[in-house]
């Protein structure tokens, strides 16, 4: 579904003029974009995992254990990173605990939680992703696809948006 589709016509003359004209099909670009880059991020560690003949983990599975790394958290820890959304955290987890690429253990502290963190065969998964995130920042530049201050500014509109978008739902109730 693009974006585009919920566009509602511009309003009559001398109602509220709304954005600057050609400003809501920019960002609409801008929110499609991030869309369509998020699932091809996840069609890229897909078939590396599938070059690799590695079939029993997906891509969500192995971009979650790249960004644990070397920490013990627990499900809630990822979801309020902003990594995940609640119920594919648990899902993805439990799949990861039961092939073998994490340990889970209750929390000494607050026994109604579990903790988890990468056993050995997570951590080769996460050096096959990061490996594959390094040859691609290397292809990047490169390539002249991007130069590396261009990545700087891009990094910095997106925190903005994200710090933006943070805000909208901190203080829409």
């Amino acid at each position: 579904m693009s974006f585009h589709s919920h566009v509602k016509p511009a309003s009559p003359p001398g109602h509220d003029e709304g954005p600057p004209a050609g400003l809501l099909p920019r960002y609409l670009d801008s929110l499609a974009l991030v869309e369509r880059l998020h699932r091809l991020l996840l069609d890229v560690i897909k078939d590396e995992f599938e070059r690799l003949g590695v079939l029993d983990i997906n891509a969500v599975q192995a971009l979650l254990l790249f960004n644990i790394a070397d920490n013990e958290v627990t499900a809630g820890e990822l979801k309020t990173r902003g990594y995940y959304q609640g119920s594919n955290v648990s899902y993805n987890l439990k799949k990861l605990v039961e092939n073998g690429y994490m340990h889970h253990a209750r929390c000494e502290i607050d026994r109604r939680s579990v903790r988890v963190s990468l056993t050995a065969r997570g951590h080769e998964v996460r050096s096959v992703v990061s490996d594959l995130f390094a040859r691609h920042a290397e292809g990047l530049i490169g390539k002249r696809v991007v130069a590396e201050g261009e990545l700087d500014a891009i990094n910095g509109a997106l925190k903005r948006m994200e710090r933006y978008w943070a805000d909208q739902i901190r203080y829409i109730y």
